[in-house]
């Protein structure tokens, strides 16, 4: 399968918000750069009027410049290497590929090989989400990772003593590479399933729904993931900026949600909501 790369000249601020933008018209995979970012799509799913609206109305706030090439076929594992670097979340939560070094001094540490799925931690949504899990005692709980994209959300609850986890993503590529990292990480009693909430629809109630995923879609499904919480459950969400919260909010508290915690960084947050 052939790619192509888009390589847009922006400030860092920008460069992540555009990488959440893009990733929901098919592009797969984001490297940050000094000029901005470069972002890979399989050339197939490419449409250039997506991608043209996306840089105008970003464009509209400061100056971007973009640029479209075909890829040579390359070994993508190798790319990664080169670009993809541990991370470390409260001095607790250490994030590395598997040809990274081990580091003994936390508490937890999580493999992820991404390839070409969304979700390694570098990402501010990914980021918060984590730092959150840290604060809630999981153990003997049951999670949902809704949108688990690489897995390291459904890992990390399972890390933190989570005794169910379930898990599922509407990208093929997510589940193939999420099932790997599960995998890696030791969870081989979990398998990532194929589909949206609707169409996976995960029996009983659980305790902890994790959603990293976009404010339209945490809308679509807001009653979806109430259904499914339990009435002391808390439910997790990412995957917007902070001007999105008061939305989110509103539309929440139709299905008996409040706010319980926020936090946000580089202009995205994250909230935990319960009944």
């Amino acid at each position: 399968m052939d790619y192509l790369k888009a390589q847009i000249q922006c400030t860092p601020s920008m460069g992540e918000m555009l990488m959440a933008e893009l990733a929901q018209i098919g592009f797969e995979s984001f490297i940050e750069t000094d000029e901005g970012i470069e972002a890979y799509i399989q050339a197939p799913f490419y449409e250039s009027e997506a991608l043209r609206e996306v840089i105008n109305r970003y464009g509209a706030e400061t100056p971007l410049s973009f640029s479209i090439e075909t890829m040579p076929r390359v070994n993508w594992n190798e790319e990664w290497e080169k670009n993809y670097d541990p991370i470390l979340v409260d001095d607790k939560i250490y994030v590395r590929a598997s040809f990274h070094p081990k580091k003994e001094d936390v508490t937890h540490e999580i493999t992820i090989n991404p390839k070409m799925s969304f979700g390694t931690g570098h990402h501010a949504t990914t980021y918060l989400m984590l730092k959150l899990l840290l604060g809630l005692p999981m153990t003997g709980k049951r999670v949902l990772d809704a949108g688990s994209g690489t897995g390291i959300l459904a890992i990390m609850a399972h890390r933190l003593g989570a005794s169910k986890v379930e898990a599922f993503d509407i990208d093929d590529w997510c589940v193939e590479n999420g099932n790997e990292n599960f995998d890696i990480n030791g969870l081989d009693d979990i398998r990532m399933g194929l589909g949206n909430i609707r169409e996976v629809d995960p029996k009983g109630t659980f305790d902890v729904i994790l959603a990293n995923i976009n404010k339209n879609v945490l809308l679509d499904e807001m009653g979806e993931y109430a259904q499914r919480l339990k009435p002391d459950g808390y439910l997790f969400l990412s995957g917007f900026y902070q001007s999105d919260i008061p939305d989110l909010l509103a539309h929440a508290a139709a299905f008996g949600l409040t706010q319980k915690e926020t936090q946000t960084k580089n202009d995205w947050s994250a909230l935990i909501l319960g009944f």
